[in-house]
């Protein structure tokens, strides 16, 4: 007969198999074949053959495949809500997150953060002719917003504003252009591109923009590698304007998607 394992010697040479797992950097993760398991605060739902296509609201996908790529790896997205995406991280479901950090916002100890070089607060925009001029006068009105973006449940919650929540951008600018909604809440980047379009004049009108988070990426503090590895990608985006140039490429899609759709005249 076969001597019995303890089962208290199974699972601790189960936990020194998952430290040690653990303990690999990015970096080596990578090179040992592993995908690279990016979190992140909304997953865009895979295209589907005959559907609409939509831009998403963030460009934290963009920036994820990038990341991905330098590394020659494959890519795969998981949600990661911004209350569990730091436990993804220290169990090492995750490799890195993408989170928008607010002023006074931190993450645990157990976490590091490198700036992607991207910052961006709420605007909203309107028709021109707009009796709307500050964000107290959205009380009562109604505001278009868009899944995975930063704000929704925000407008309501500080403006009593009525929101209406879009799959995605571009749906949300359409209901504003055919008189669904007010106004239309996203990211100040994205819209200061969007208006400058001529098409977009007529729904130029805006209010101030708020306060601004900063796109980061978090990763396991003790992982020196990634941290630097990130940190000269970032500055790479900076130095190329590749984030000025995801930006202007979004806006002129999601006009595009946003004219392909809209079948009846503005609301004039």
């Amino acid at each position: 007969m076969k001597p019995r394992i303890p089962s208290f010697v199974l699972f601790a040479a189960l936990a020194c198999i998952v430290t040690s797992a653990m303990a690999d950097g990015l970096q080596e993760r990578v090179k040992q074949g592993r995908p690279l398991t990016a979190g992140l605060g909304y997953v865009a739902p895979a295209y589907a053959a005959g559907a609409k296509f939509r831009s998403p609201e963030s460009i934290d996908a963009a920036l994820a495949e990038d990341v991905a790529k330098r590394l020659s790896a494959q890519l795969a997205m998981v949600r990661a809500e911004p209350e569990q995406g730091e436990r993804l991280l220290k169990s090492g479901k995750v490799d890195l997150l993408l989170a928008a950090i607010g002023e006074g916002d931190t993450l645990r100890a157990s976490a590091t953060t490198v700036p992607t070089g991207y910052s961006a607060g709420p605007m909203a925009i309107m028709r021109s002719d707009t009796d709307i001029k500050s964000w107290e006068q959205l009380k009562g009105r109604t505001v278009c917003l868009s899944e995975g973006g930063h704000y929704v449940g925000a407008i309501a919650a500080k403006y009593g504003a009525i929101e209406k929540v879009y799959k995605a951008p571009a749906d949300s600018l359409l209901a504003l252009r055919t008189g669904r909604c007010d106004a239309a809440v996203h990211d100040n980047v994205l819209l200061e591109e969007l208006i400058k379009l001529p098409e977009w004049k007529k729904f130029s009108a805006r209010l101030p923009t708020g306060s601004r988070k900063t796109l980061v990426f978090a990763v396991p503090a003790g992982d020196a590698q990634a941290q630097a590895f990130l940190k000269k990608t970032a500055a790479e985006w900076q130095a190329d304007g590749y984030l000025d140039q995801l930006m202007k490429k979004a806006a002129r899609h999601i006009a595009f998607e946003v004219y392909l759709d809209q079948d009846v005249p503005d609301c004039h």
